[in-house]
């Protein structure tokens, strides 16, 4: 069985080195060969050059194929591994047409597991613990009133007066300014045409209480049962969101401004242009720590008073072990990849996992990768 790593971009290199370190046999697949020998070349020769035609016809049966490439790749490399009876893994959120293949790998008994990256991923796991703790908590009561919020971002270490560093393609950070989102506030839909729309102020608990800016992504109402919510229960808030440093919506509003006006191709040409400019304005420099947070809460109150009240905490920033966002997202997915060697996943498309021997070995791994990870219990 060969796993074949595809892509190793900024956030790929410390989950595809554990791989090489632990000995099991990767095919490392990237666009430029150089650049991929960059980040293995000292633990791997095997190194080609990606081409879709190329990794199919690499595959063999039982062979897992791993897509760190751009998300619209994803579904064409798990098409390739059920013609050729491989597994798939991807750290990104499953896509409509990535969930339509499901029967396609329950019927070959394959595995498509996605979402195990940061966020998607991390936070899914965090959510999955905290709502099984919730039920088997005392305070459980189907009268309870719940509240939950998750919160993700990656942000400069060192503050600079953009109040933002790029870890990742800034195309791909303005495309997501342009997305709608949907959640619940107050027992309402929100709807949100763009995020600015929605700025609000969060505490953090930390260590040194922190503050922060903090709006909703994408659509939040399906994981309201991916967490496994009960239909009957009184859920008065649910935001998944990111978060920024305060002064991120001030420092950036020209930004938004100008992503109001564009559409279309044209705006899409545009985009690429301010990407670059502030790639090149605003990158990491060589050794510069970044930082990534994340702040996942569920609480449960009754009488207007809380009964329950838990939140995963994590900071992590860049060491000498690289970069917080590729450790975050690479390892968890080379995690993944071990427990589908594993058999620990059902045939069938898959998000990140809610088995709680899983739940508890991944976050176990997760915390030996940052400098700051606990569950709080706010209620006592």
């Amino acid at each position: 069985m060969t796993i074949h790593w595809c892509g190793t971009g900024l956030s790929s290199g410390p989950g595809l080195r554990r791989l090489l370190e632990r000995k099991h046999a990767v095919t490392v697949w990237n666009r430029t060969v150089d650049k991929a020998r960059e980040v293995v070349g000292d633990l791997s020769k095997d190194v080609r050059a990606y081409s879709l035609d190329a990794l199919s016809a690499a595959l063999k049966p039982g062979d897992i194929a791993i897509s760190m490439l751009p998300a619209d790749q994803h579904v064409a490399i798990a098409e390739a591994c059920l013609d050729k009876t491989a597994n798939f893994v991807s750290s990104s959120y499953i896509a409509p047409e990535m969930r339509a293949l499901d029967d396609q790998f329950r019927a070959k008994k394959l595995v498509s597991v996605n979402e195990v990256g940061l966020d998607p991923g991390i936070d899914h796991l965090m959510a999955h613990d905290l709502v099984a703790r919730y039920r088997a908590s005392k305070a459980y009561h189907p009268d309870n009133v719940l509240s939950f919020t998750s919160y993700c971002g990656g942000v400069p270490k060192i503050p600079n007066l953009f109040r933002y560093k790029f870890s990742w393609a800034p195309v791909g950070v303005l495309k997501a300014l342009r997305s709608p989102s949907r959640s619940l506030r107050n027992f309402q839909e929100l709807k949100v045409a763009r995020p600015w729309d929605a700025i609000t102020s969060y505490d953090a608990p930390l260590p040194t209480p922190e503050s922060f800016e903090v709006y909703p992504n994408r659509d939040s109402y399906p994981f309201m049962e991916d967490y496994r919510f009960d239909k009957s229960w009184k859920v008065k808030d649910f935001v998944r969101g990111t978060i920024r440093l305060n002064g991120w919506s001030k420092a950036w509003t020209p930004v938004f401004r100008e992503i109001e006006t564009l559409s279309g191709p044209e705006g899409d040409t545009r985009l690429a242009e301010m990407a670059a400019g502030f790639l090149k304005d605003n990158a990491y420099a060589a050794g510069e720590p970044d930082r990534v947070i994340l702040f996942v809460s569920l609480k449960a109150e009754r009488g207007g008073k809380p009964v329950y009240h838990e939140t995963w905490a994590m900071d992590a920033w860049g060491d000498e072990r690289g970069t917080a966002m590729g450790r975050l997202v690479s390892v968890p997915v080379s995690l993944a990849v071990e427990s589908v060697i594993a058999g620990e996943f059902k045939s069938g498309v898959h998000g990140a996992p809610h088995d709680p021997k899983i739940l508890s070995a991944w976050l176990g791994q997760v915390k030996s990768l940052a400098q700051y990870m606990e569950r709080i219990d706010h209620v006592g």
